[in-house]
């Protein structure tokens, strides 16, 4: 069973792009004519030139909304598309969830024409910077320590490319892990945690006495005296990284 066909239920509910994340996204891709995404989920941040969603949970293909992209129900490792299908792909948090990350990136190569794009996560970054898996959930970063693919490995595997930060907004829309940073009291929600794959696949009880702390801290005041700093900051950085892969002519 595909991971999202149980996580991904009340996915749409928190996760919905972010347009300022859906902008740099897009500048990545560049002047592609047509795009396919692969790991596609419900089509958060598909650009209008999208050709073809793929993604192997029927849960989340069920939450695309109207006029978005046609869907195929597949999986990265074995993508039923002919070589050299589109100028570009992209692949957005996903990576960590195919079950061979050489075979999905290898496919990832076969389709794309032009240009790869891949957002993920420095797991070394991420739970250095981001307080809540640091200090309150540190078994969520044990977690992400399991499933996390190294930003090095991911761009040998693609065949060299660039890394761009991707800084979270302060009132990001998009309810991914680190979204609420400046927003400590959203992860008390379990409807939020449901739609963050590492707070959901870590499970309730054992995330219990970290939020417990947590609503606490938040409580007595003691988590805005800590973290006073980042009630100014508009934007954080903990590790998100946009990987972009220019194909060689001969690989084409």
């Amino acid at each position: 069973m595909a991971t999202y066909d149980t996580l991904g239920a009340t996915y749409t509910r928190t996760r919905r792009p972010d347009p300022r994340i859906a902008a740099q996204i897009h500048a990545a891709l560049g002047d592609a004519q047509d795009v396919v995404n692969v790991g596609a989920g419900a089509g958060s941040y598909e650009p209008p030139q999208t050709v073809l969603a793929v993604e192997p949970s029927q849960v989340m293909i069920s939450q695309r909304p109207a006029g978005a992209a046609r869907a195929v129900q597949a999986v990265a490792e074995n993508l039923p598309l002919r070589d050299n299908t589109a100028d570009a792909v992209m692949a957005l948090l996903t990576v960590h969830h195919w079950t061979d990350l050489s075979a999905g990136i290898g496919e990832l190569r076969r389709v794309a024409r032009r240009r790869i794009v891949v957002l993920t996560w420095d797991q070394h970054v991420f739970r250095e910077r981001f307080w809540l898996v640091r200090d309150y959930l540190p078994e969520v970063a044990a977690y992400d320590d399991t499933r996390a693919v190294p930003v090095d490995q991911l761009l040998d595997l693609l065949g060299g490319g660039r890394q761009e930060p991707v800084p979270v907004p302060h009132d990001c829309v998009d309810g991914f892990g680190a979204a609420y940073w400046r927003r400590p009291d959203a992860y008390l929600d379990p409807q939020v945690r449901a739609g963050v794959s590492m707070l959901a696949q870590t499970g309730d009880d054992t995330l219990a006495p970290g939020l417990t702390r947590l609503a606490d801290d938040l409580r007595t005041g003691r988590w805005h005296t800590r973290y006073a700093e980042l009630l100014s900051l508009r934007t954080i950085d903990v590790g998100y990284r946009l990987l972009v892969t220019d194909l060689a002519p001969s690989a084409v």
